[in-house]
């Protein structure tokens, strides 16, 4: 134990490892407190039993990865999760589209392309998976939603865009000014989040 508070107090003392561990926290927590903003316009009281409804199944899983967000209609509500796809798709044309293959082939250039090509992609797929995202809850707790126009529909699918891209956003700059790999926190963090409901449950 002695020789943990020893190793904690020489971590602290380097500046720049300091400096990435604070960086690492402090956007660890914007991530969690901002995937419990509601979308606006949904009553979260009648989201309150969603959880208990969907818990053993797929919903209840994807809830897990997103640290709560999924079925609590938030703002993060598709956290991560289309840049997982995103990141899969573009991996998968490396290995069968000779442009993407020629681009994994150039180093820092074509990596930087590629991650590129993953965020713009990553826009799509979270715009064709928001409104199935906001039916499916729908079909879980109608009550929730009270008033579903056009122009709700297309405010809560741009900020569900909008919020995925700033989780992508914190994840990458985890990597770059934190410690380890911000995409691969981020997931964590949200699972851990989920631990103590899960053992209670």
């Amino acid at each position: 134990m002695k020789n943990l508070i020893t190793t904690i107090r020489n971590i602290f003392k380097i500046d720049d490892l300091k400096t990435r561990i604070i960086n690492t926290m402090v956007f660890l927590l914007v991530y969690r407190l901002a995937a419990h903003v509601i979308l606006p316009g949904v009553d979260p009281t009648q989201l309150a039993g969603l959880k208990s409804q969907t818990s053993g199944g797929i919903m209840g899983l994807l809830d897990m990865f997103a640290g709560g967000a999924f079925l609590r209609a938030s703002i993060f509500g598709l956290g991560i999760m289309p840049y997982i796809t995103a990141s899969i798709i573009i991996q998968l044309m490396g290995m069968a589209v000779p442009y993407f293959q020629k681009l994994q082939r150039e180093g820092e250039s074509g990596r930087k392309k590629i991650n590129q090509y993953t965020r713009f992609l990553t826009i799509l797929v979270t715009a064709v998976q928001a409104p199935g995202y906001i039916a499916s809850i729908k079909s879980q707790a109608p009550g929730a939603f009270p008033d579903m126009t056009t122009f709700w529909w297309m405010q809560s699918i741009f900020i569900l865009v909008t919020g995925t891209m700033f989780v992508m956003w914190l994840g990458e700059r985890i990597t770059d000014k934190g410690l380890g790999n911000g995409i691969s926190l981020i997931i964590m963090i949200g699972i851990i989040s989920r631990l103590p409901f899960a053992f209670l449950s």
